[in-house]
């Protein structure tokens, strides 16, 4: 029973999370920087993972619960990379993020070439939704704490409840 509430938790904030982020991107027109993209990623697993906790229990959903604990984590040491860049603590590790760099004497042709496929939202630029003081990134990022927080609780319930009918 505890495997399966958790597992709907795990779908539904997942779900919610990729939501809020393509409401932002698409509905209110919030272009996302390549940090914003990889941090959909953990989500997706969190619900993936969510689903089989929900419909398979037992131990496949137990394990599909402790399985979405390190994503949970990715997803809170992204969000605190991503407000580290957004608070121009530390720049981006990733390239796209940053603007080209065009060296003396280049060619219009060369400029061209190094510019990116498709604008980029640089990452130290922060989304702020509802006139919130926070960024969509540390709402993510609290979200996922508090979700792992959850989620090893219930772990331990679960645990304990298996050596004791044991």
């Amino acid at each position: 029973m505890i495997a399966r509430l958790t597992g709907g938790l795990l779908f539904f904030a997942g779900m919610a999370a990729i939501g809020v982020a393509w409401w932002a991107e698409h509905v209110l027109g919030y272009a996302p920087c390549e940090l914003c993209l990889i941090e959909r990623a953990p989500w997706r697993i969190v619900a993936f993972l969510g689903v089989l906790a929900l419909l398979i229990p037992g131990m496949v959903g137990f394990w599909a619960t402790v399985l979405s604990l390190p994503a949970l984590a990715a997803a809170v040491m992204l969000a605190g990379l991503h407000n580290g860049v957004e608070q121009k603590w530390w720049e981006s590790p990733l390239p796209a993020c940053h603007a080209p760099v065009f060296h003396a004497g280049a060619s219009f042709r060369e400029r061209m070439a190094s510019m990116p496929l498709r604008p980029a939202k640089p990452c130290d630029d922060p989304t702020y939704l509802f006139h919130l003081p926070v960024s969509m990134t540390v709402l993510g990022g609290i979200a996922a704490a508090l979700l792992f927080i959850l989620v090893s609780y219930s772990v331990v319930l679960q645990a304990r409840r298996w050596h004791a009918a044991r």
